[in-house]
């Protein structure tokens, strides 16, 4: 029989997080309920990747954010199959020539990376929320939408973007607790060959649960501040949006 104290506990704790915590058992076995959450729950982050994006579907969302035209590209992935099998191909463009080559400060890719749902679910919004946040700081250059995507495309489109600093927002790998997560990566003085050492994330923005827009637009308005200044994105430039003010190391940039 299960104690009832302990099933408030583990109630408690569980409105606080997406975690599987204090399942309970039957017999030797987890309930049949939380079994079936399990499989439920697999089932969701397997159709996210392998989900198709429409990518005219969203480009003519992304056309209402008011950054003009984008422009649809593609990796040397041939299909989702061989982009799982293939990560080398999902960082490698296909065809840059549709991208306008430009000046601006500051780019946009969206990519559908290992959860093409996510961006579809938030995407645009998350756009929206970011250009707002810059609030005509930077000129923009038209984003790009970007499938069968890994991070590192986004260097050779913002190469031939010509801008200054690259803003990717990418469908993050869907796991038991969430499918739909994206993460935006920050590189600054973009390139080929370029590493994660290079950049800085800001991941798990899929609200309600996980983190909100416009935090997170202004969590990377700050990095992207703080990259112009430093001249560098990467693992020097440090976000302290949301820390308390205490001695923190010089070399250290203060966003």
């Amino acid at each position: 029989m299960t104690d009832p104290v302990a099933q408030d506990f583990w109630a408690e704790l569980r409105a606080t997080t997406q975690a599987r915590i204090g399942l309970g058992r039957t017999g030797d076995a987890l309930p049949t309920q939380r079994v079936l959450e399990f499989r439920s729950a697999h089932a969701a982050a397997r159709d996210a990747v392998h989900q198709p994006l429409d990518a005219q579907a969203l480009a003519e969302q992304v056309e209402a954010v008011g950054l003009g035209r984008s422009v649809v590209v593609t990796s040397q992935a041939s299909d989702r199959s061989e982009y799982l099998r293939r990560p080398d191909l999902g960082r490698t463009p296909a065809d840059l020539s549709g991208v306008p080559a430009g000046n601006a400060e500051v780019g946009f890719v969206l990519a559908d990376g290992l959860s093409p749902r996510a961006l579809s679910d938030h995407g645009v919004s998350l756009l929206s929320a970011l250009v707002e946040e810059f609030g005509g700081t930077y000129s923009l250059a038209p984003p790009v939408i970007a499938t069968q995507a890994r991070v590192a495309l986004g260097d050779h489109i913002a190469q031939a973007l010509g801008v200054q600093t690259l803003v990717l927002l990418i469908g993050e790998r869907p796991g038991l607790s969430v499918a739909d997560s994206v993460g935006v990566y920050l590189t600054h003085l973009p390139r080929p060959g370029r590493t994660d050492a290079d950049r800085n994330c800001v991941s798990n923005i899929h609200p309600p649960e996980g983190l909100g827009y416009e935090l997170a637009a202004r969590v990377v308005a700050g990095l992207v501040s703080g990259a112009r200044k430093l001249g560098r994105s990467g693992v020097e430039l440090k976000d302290t949006s949301r820390a308390d003010a205490l001695a923190a190391p010089s070399e250290i940039l203060e966003l």
